[in-house]
């Protein structure tokens, strides 16, 4: 039996549509795992400016990211590729219509890598402090950004019978869509703080953990607000349960944070995004991009999909890679398991104890991709044993 045969073999004994069904939920999928990893990135990113009193610390708060932020964003790619893949009209209108958002996402990201690597690769203190206002800015502005994208996409934006976006930016700032961005843009702070308690020693844990408790009573308030106005406009049973997990597992997380258990506190922030998404995506299906001029308009799981066999061809090579990738990245995060503080860093010969004017580093980078301050290994000398998480 060759490949084409096989392949419809396999989707004639499915229920009609249920692959699309499949790649709408592992879609779902991709993007509660990408902001689940990439929301405390973003978190750590906007507390470099407000949590850190100096260089050294923000060094520290960088460093607890370094060795995963770049291997976290795969998710985004694997996310759209997934989408252009198994749904192309839901691709092609969401990208064409929500071009100027994504486009300044897609520059933020560029931004922020470069920022990461090349902060530290000259001494002088405007060098680094230019870089380190560029990870600040790029951090909140995609975070506050992907809000409001999704918010847009679950409450339905102008599509024509062609399926074309035919609204304009100033469409896509309403008030539903701006209170959506700044959901996300909290959570993700908090998500960060959390991590940052979880991943630090000494005074910046400390406060980690204080601003972790503030920053968690807001998103809470706003979350309820922004997750009820969507239930009452197109919820269901099962995404009333969702938002019932979603809101029980941060208050969860304040008491765990309050309670010092930094690792339950991580996990059950996690939860509540991982909740909060899997609403938006129930109260989306079927459609996956609804239109607001006519329901009859409606991208759907569907009318956007791909062929059969092309979805059986990605079911395939998805069951086959995606164990493979989860393993890798669960190696990296244990092998850059253990707490670091200030007294980690390497020493700084040419700036005084704070790090204004000397380089970043004395030698060659130790700290892996993006952290090039710092060993970060967990056998490194001087770091401290790893602490119980939970």
């Amino acid at each position: 039996m060759n490949p084409v045969e096989l392949a419809n073999s396999v989707h004639a004994a499915l229920e009609p549509h249920a692959l699309n069904v499949v790649w709408f939920s592992l879609i779902a999928v991709l993007w509660i795992g990408y902001f689940f990893l990439e929301g405390f990135d973003f978190g750590v990113g906007v507390l470099t400016r407000g949590l850190a009193r100096d260089r050294r610390e923000r060094r520290v708060l960088i460093n607890t990211i370094g060795p995963v932020w770049d291997g976290n964003e795969v998710w985004l790619l694997t996310a759209g590729g997934a989408t252009f893949a198994a749904f192309p009209e839901w691709y092609a209108t969401l990208f064409s219509g929500f071009y100027i958002p994504l486009l300044l996402i897609l520059i933020c990201l560029i931004v922020r890598g470069v920022a990461f690597e090349y902060r530290s690769k000259r001494p002088e203190e405007r060098w680094q402090r230019n870089w380190e206002h560029a990870i600040f800015w790029t951090s909140l502005l995609p975070a506050f950004l992907w809000g409001v994208a999704f918010a847009n996409i679950v409450r339905g934006v102008p599509i024509d019978a062609d399926g074309e976006y035919v609204g304009n930016l100033f469409t896509l700032l309403n008030g539903y869509a701006l209170l959506g961005g700044a959901v996300t843009l909290l959570l993700f702070t908090f998500h960060g703080a959390v991590f940052i308690a979880l991943k630090t020693v000494g005074e910046v844990r400390e406060r980690a953990r204080a601003l972790a408790g503030r920053l968690g009573l807001v998103t809470a308030a706003l979350a309820v607000a922004f997750l009820g106005w969507t239930q009452l406009g197109t919820g269901t049973a099962w995404s009333l349960l969702a938002l019932v997990i979603a809101a029980g597992a941060l208050v969860a997380a304040l008491f765990a944070n309050r309670a010092g258990r930094e690792g339950w506190a991580f996990g059950l922030s996690g939860v509540t995004i991982a909740a909060a998404v899997t609403m938006l995506f129930l109260t989306l299906y079927p459609a996956v991009m609804p239109s607001s001029l006519n329901a009859e308009w409606d991208l759907t799981v569907v009318n956007a999909a791909a062929t059969p066999y092309t979805l059986t061809i990605m079911t395939w090579v998805a069951a086959i890679a995606t164990p493979i990738v989860l393993l890798y990245q669960g190696w990296t995060y244990w092998v850059f398991r253990k707490r670091i503080g200030v007294q980690h860093l390497a020493p700084d010969p040419h700036g005084p104890a704070d790090g204004g004017t000397g380089p970043a580093t004395t030698g060659p980078d130790t700290g892996g991709p993006g952290s090039p301050d710092a060993p970060e290994s967990p056998d490194a000398p001087g770091s401290p044993d790893r602490v119980p998480t939970a």
